[in-house]
Order: C-alpha cells, then sequence, then structure tokens
C-alpha cells in the first residue's frame, strides 16, 4: 500500500508540473495607417510552461487545426471557405520565448516558408511606484521604448509569471495590459485557465532562420516581387539556413504555401499574387513595430 501510495503521490506531481497555464489577452490593433478609424480585435494564447512560452493568435491556431486535419485526411474533405474566412487573423506571427536561456523567438510567414529571429533588443523597463486595480488585479506600471513605439505595461505580482503578451517581459510579474502611447495597439488580459501542455503548433513549409535585420529587408522584398518567395526553394534568393519542419505556425499567409501548381509563371498568377500582396501591406501599413 505505500508503494501505491509512493506512485499515486508521483503521478499527481508529475501532472501538476505538466500542466501548463494559457492566458487569453484581447489584442485591439489599428494596422491601417490611412485608416486610424479602423479597428480590429481578435483574441490570441499566451501559454506558459516552466520552460518556455509562446504567443499566438487564438484564429491561426483555429485555422492551422482545420488544415492539419485535412491534411491528415488526404485532403478529401476540403476547407469550408466561410468558416476560414471567419477565422482571418491579423497576427500572423508567434512568439516564443525560452525561459532557460532567457532568448526570444519571433517568427512570421513569407511566401512559403516561416522565417524566424532571435530578438536581439532588451526591454529596458522603468517601473513607476503608481498602482491601480485592473479586475482582480492589483497592478504597477512600467514603461519602455520598443520597435519604434512608447509602451505603458500594468503588471501583477498576484500571477507568479515573469512574461507578457508579444515580445513584452521581464517585470516582476505578468502583464495585465501593455498599450503603445498613441493608443493604436493594446493587449488586455481577459481570462486564464490551466492546460495540458503547450500545443505543438502546425508548420507547413520550411523554417529559415535569419537575423532580424535580414528578416525586415526580406519582408520589404516580399511586399514588391512576391512571386519570387512562392517558388521552390523560396527565400527570394535569400541565402539561408533551414530547420526540418515541425513546431512552428503556420497557415499559408497571403494565399502562401500553393506555389502557381498549374505549373508556369502565368502573368494572372503574378497579378493575383502582386495585387494581394499590395492589398495586405496595406491593411499593415501601420505595423506593431515601426522600427
Amino acid at each position: 500500500m505505500k508503494k501505491i501510495g509512493i506512485l499515486i503521490l508521483a503521478l499527481f506531481v508529475h501532472t501538476a508540473f505538466a500542466q501548463a497555464n494559457r492566458f487569453v489577452y484581447q489584442v485591439t490593433m489599428k494596422p491601417d495607417a490611412s485608416d486610424k478609424n479602423s479597428v480590429k480585435t481578435e483574441n490570441a494564447y499566451l501559454d506558459i510552461s516552466p520552460e518556455k512560452s509562446l504567443f499566438y493568435s487564438e484564429n491561426r491556431f483555429k485555422r492551422d487545426s482545420i488544415m492539419q486535419q485535412n491534411f491528415q485526411s488526404g485532403g478529401g474533405r476540403g476547407f469550408n471557405r466561410d468558416q476560414m474566412e471567419s477565422l482571418r487573423s491579423n497576427i500572423n506571427y508567434s512568439v516564443e520565448k525560452d525561459k532557460t536561456n532567457q532568448k526570444t523567438f519571433f517568427k512570421d510567414r513569407l511566401g512559403r516558408d516561416i522565417y524566424s529571429y532571435e530578438e536581439d533588443r532588451p526591454l529596458n523597463w522603468k517601473i513607476s511606484s503608481e498602482t491601480m486595480k485592473i479586475g482582480d488585479y492589483k497592478v504597477q506600471k512600467a514603461e519602455t521604448d520598443f520597435g519604434g513605439r512608447k509602451w505603458t505595461a500594468w503588471f501583477t505580482t498576484d500571477l507568479p509569471y515573469q512574461d507578457g503578451p508579444y515580445k513584452f517581459g521581464g517585470l516582476p510579474g505578468l502583464i495585465v495590459k501593455v498599450e503603445d502611447d498613441k493608443g493604436e495597439y493594446s493587449f488586455d488580459l481577459m481570462k486564464n485557465y490551466k492546460i495540458a501542455e503547450l500545443p505543438a503548433l502546425n508548420q507547413f513549409g520550411n523554417t529559415i532562420k535569419v537575423k532580424r535585420t535580414d528578416f525586415v529587408k526580406q519582408q520589404e522584398k516580399f511586399k514588391t516581387d512576391p512571386v519570387s518567395f512562392m517558388n521552390q526553394g523560396g527565400g527570394g534568393g535569400f541565402s539561408q539556413t533551414r530547420i526540418a519542419a515541425g513546431g512552428g505556425i503556420a497557415a499559408p499567409r497571403g494565399g502562401g504555401g500553393g506555389g502557381n501548381r498549374g505549373g508556369g509563371n502565368s502573368g494572372d498568377f503574378r497579378k493575383r499574387m502582386e495585387d494581394r500582396v499590395k492589398e495586405e501591406a496595406k491593411n499593415n501599413s501601420n505595423p506593431i513595430e515601426l522600427k
């Protein structure tokens, strides 16, 4: 009986430590620089385990799940176009924080592939003595300059996590709210609950490791010549280090992932690609990071 008791205790301890916490943030954005009255709102998840955390869009996760199910069934089920359209997201990226090595990795899709870089700019917070209450939490104010914006965060020590949405973290508690001084981007904690483990986010295509500055250059190139990123080999002619597929977030972006399967780079295909990327660039002309 003693051995059984020890075994049950060990299983309980393992289960307790294996669990992760999911924090659901409402993300409010004004991504179109030409129309600041256009406000986009959607939910995103910050999943935290002892080893790492993941930040990604709820809609992107749902889209990836549908695509993965279709892929596993041999593609015979097809997609419900209306359902997929309803799950479109302005948060096409994911952010992973490695707690062991104190590193932050950003991933986003350009054409066929996912580009990944390690964030190389530290967050230098100025913590204020100012406090207030947000929901059930007593929060404290902190400020930082990052990505060309001035940010104000409110963090709580009621939750034992030095983390937050997007690339934000490193404060003495969890960030409950963070917004820029122009009111163009904000992240607000809505709720949290336990999950069994961090999800293995699906990836379609290769992951290309680059430096952050090179990613910015590739982003600009993609806007002007998206078709070069859809050819076999992808990368827009970029010298690349690839990682085996698996572990990233990935539903095709801007029509990505398929290329021109009909054979040949037809003028119609090129024009459709360029028009779609131009429309996406306009809709995202006020990005979260301005520099």
